[in-house]
């Protein structure tokens, strides 16, 4: 398992990005998206199923927009969202 920071939590571009590559991998969002706010940080986290695995999306502030899974999978997601070779 490893995580990705792929950027801001406030990039709204990279946001839609990642939306577009998990809904063209097949990736289903297993359960409601979670939100927490504590004083001035805010975290939401979203768990999705793509063939058979479980990918965890995060925004969190300070930190930014992250993935955590299996990590074939979850590089395979950051090439495709940052358009890496």
């Amino acid at each position: 398992m490893t995580t990705q920071i792929l950027g801001d939590e406030f990039d709204e571009a990279l946001r839609l990005k990642l939306g577009e590559v998990l809904r063209q991998s097949g990736a289903r969002m297993n359960e409601p998206a979670a939100h927490a706010l504590g004083g001035s940080q805010e975290s939401v986290s979203m768990v999705f199923d793509l063939d058979g695995e479980v990918l965890t999306v995060m925004s969190e502030t300070y930190i930014g927009l992250s993935i955590h899974g299996p990590e074939d999978l979850v590089l395979k997601i950051r090439r495709a969202v940052l358009d890496e070779p």
